[in-house]
């Protein structure tokens, strides 16, 4: 099953492409419920502590969970291991990549964590679309996002080829002091990038309107 979390922040709602369907868990993460509106997106679940968004504005029918607003973890965090609990397998984060740094960087980890899971995820905010891939390959098709940037995600990663981007790699070690890999554009219609050992952030990007 597929989960949709909304969170809070900025959010480009031009450049978000991945929606709801039928059948798929749609989560607000405090003051992401403001965020899914402005998508015109309908919640089912509504979790946080409410400070940023007065629980009094959420609809009737949807589940609302509060929690305390001094905890170990963000809403953010509260929010995937409720939709993970729920049966979900893949995730959409919407949000969660602008604004303040410390909330970016525990984002970025979430995805390290469902990936230790086998759980697919993407973080998305209109202008930065994010994945994690550890091992594998992944196709990347030509979309509105300008560039892509291949960063390690561990201290050394080996075997990382890319086919179909401006700038080739065949073979190339990454290492998380030094990333080079860096804005990347598809040549044609979609890129392959392909990794050996270790785990690679996979980040599609487009310069704000």
């Amino acid at each position: 099953m597929r989960a949709f979390i909304y969170t809070g922040g900025f959010v480009a709602a031009d450049g978000i492409t991945d929606h709801p369907e039928e059948g798929d868990l749609v989560i607000a993460a405090d003051s992401g419920y403001k965020t899914a509106a402005r998508l015109d997106v309908k919640v089912q679940i509504a979790l946080g502590d409410f400070d940023s968004f007065p629980l009094e504005d959420v609809d009737r029918d949807v589940e609302c969970i509060t929690v305390p607003a001094e905890k170990d973890f963000t809403d953010t965090q509260m929010a995937v291991d409720l939709a993970l609990s729920r049966g979900a397998d893949f995730l959409f984060i919407i949000g969660g990549l602008s604004g303040r740094l410390d909330h970016t960087l525990s984002n970025l980890g979430i995805l390290e964590d469902l990936e230790k899971r086998d759980v697919r995820a993407v973080l998305c905010d209109g202008i930065n679309r994010v994945r994690l891939i550890r091992s594998t390959g992944e196709l990347i098709p030509r979309s509105g996002y300008t560039y892509f940037s291949l960063l390690a995600a561990d201290e050394v990663v080996k075997g990382v080829t890319v086919e179909g981007g401006k700038y080739p790699l065949k073979n190339a070690t990454l290492r998380r002091s030094h990333q080079f890999a860096v804005s990347n554009e598809i040549a044609k219609n979609c890129a392959l990038i392909t990794v050996k050992k270790g785990r690679l952030f996979i980040i599609e990007s487009r310069d704000p309107a």
